[in-house]
C-alpha cells in the first residue's frame, strides 16, 4: 500500500497545529460560549440558584422588565454618566492630546502620568474619591471652605442632587487616560505634509483643525465614543467602593442592579433575562454609533 508522505506531513501539520489551539478553544467553550448560552436558557426559567427545581416561566421575566421602574431608573442613570463621559472626559482626552501632539517639552513624562488613572484598580479609586467627597473631613470641602465657599459643602456622595454626578467625575477622571492615548495615536498618524500644506496656503489653527484634523480623525473618535459607551455603560466598581448604588437608588446602573436581583433576591432567571436586554442596548448604541460615522463619512 502506498502511502502519500507529502499528505502525511501535510495532515501532521494541520493536526499539530489545531493541537496548539485546542487549550485555547476548550476555554473560550467553556467560559465564554457555555455561560453565554446558559444566561439564554435560564431567562425563562425563574430559579433561585440554589434549588434543582427550575420553574419555566417563557417571557415572564422580559415582561416584568417593562414594568421595572427601578430597572430604567438605573438604564437612565447609566446613561447620564456615559452622556457625561462622551462630552466632558473625550474633551478632555482630545484637548490633552492636541497638546501632547504638538511636541511641548516633556511630552513623554505627560504621557505616563495621563494614562496612570486608567491602570489603577476601581476600588482602590474609589476608596480615594470617598474621602475626597468626604462630608466630614474630605479635601474638597476643606478646599470649598478655603475658598470661602463654604456654603457649598455638603455630602457629596451621600446627597440624591450630587451623588450621580459625583460618580461620573469619578469615571471621567479615571477613564480620560486611555481615550488621550487612543487619540494621541490618531494624531500622530496624520501626516505631516497637510498641514505643512495648509500652512502654505494661509489656513490657520482652526481652520486646520477643521478641515484637516477633524476628517482624519472621524475614525477614531468613532472609535473612542464606541468603547466610551460600551465602557461607561457597564461601571461597576468605582459605584460599589463608593455609594454601593445609594442612597436610595440614585446611584443605581444596570449592572448593579443585576448582581441585587441575582445575589440579594436569589433571582436568577430574571437578573439574565436583564443581562440580555442590557446587552441589546449596549449593541444597539454601539450599530448607531457606527451608522452616524459612516453618514459623517459620506457628507465629506
Amino acid at each position: 500500500m502506498h502511502i502519500d508522505t507529502a499528505k502525511l506531513r501535510k495532515f501532521k501539520d494541520v493536526f499539530g497545529n489545531y493541537l496548539f489551539i485546542l487549550p485555547a478553544i476548550g476555554m473560550f467553550l467553556t467560559f465564554s460560549l457555555y455561560p453565554f448560552a446558559k444566561v439564554f436558557q435560564l431567562s425563562v426559567f425563574r430559579w433561585d440558584g440554589i434549588s434543582p427545581v427550575m420553574n419555566f416561566v417563557g417571557l415572564a421575566n422580559f415582561k416584568e422588565i417593562l414594568y421595572d421602574s427601578v430597572w430604567w431608573r438605573a438604564v437612565w442613570q447609566a446613561f447620564y454618566i456615559t452622556l457625561l463621559a462622551l462630552v466632558f472626559q473625550n474633551a478632555l482626552a482630545l484637548l490633552l492630546a492636541l497638546f501632547v501632539d504638538r511636541g511641548i517639552r516633556g511630552g513623554n513624562v505627560y504621557r505616563v502620568i495621563f494614562y496612570l488613572p486608567p491602570v489603577l484598580s476601581g476600588i482602590v479609586v474609589g476608596l480615594i474619591w470617598n474621602w475626597i467627597y468626604d462630608g466630614n473631613y474630605g479635601l474638597l470641602n476643606y478646599l470649598l471652605e478655603m475658598l470661602g465657599l463654604a456654603h457649598l459643602q455638603r455630602a457629596w456622595l451621600a446627597d440624591p442632587k450630587t451623588a450621580l454626578t459625583a460618580i461620573a467625575v469619578i469615571h471621567m477622571w479615571k477613564g480620560f487616560g486611555w481615550g488621550f492615548v487612543i487619540l494621541l495615536a490618531g494624531l500622530q498618524n496624520i501626516p505631516r505634509d497637510l498641514y505643512e500644506a495648509a500652512d502654505v496656503d494661509g489656513a490657520g489653527s482652526w481652520e486646520k483643525f477643521r478641515h484637516v484634523t477633524i476628517p482624519l480623525m472621524i475614525p477614531v473618535f468613532v472609535m473612542v465614543s464606541i468603547l466610551t459607551i460600551l465602557g461607561t455603560m457597564q461601571i461597576f466598581d468605582i459605584i460599589v467602593s463608593t455609594t454601593g448604588g445609594g442612597p436610595g437608588y440614585h446611584t443605581e446602573v444596570p449592572v448593579t442592579r443585576i448582581l441585587a436581583n441575582m445575589v440579594g433576591s436569589s433571582r436568577f432567571g430574571y437578573a439574565c433575562s436583564q443581562g440580555i436586554i442590557f446587552g441589546l442596548l449596549l449593541l444597539f448604541a454601539s450599530l448607531f454609533q457606527i451608522r452616524i460615522s459612516r453618514y459623517l463619512k459620506q457628507e465629506q
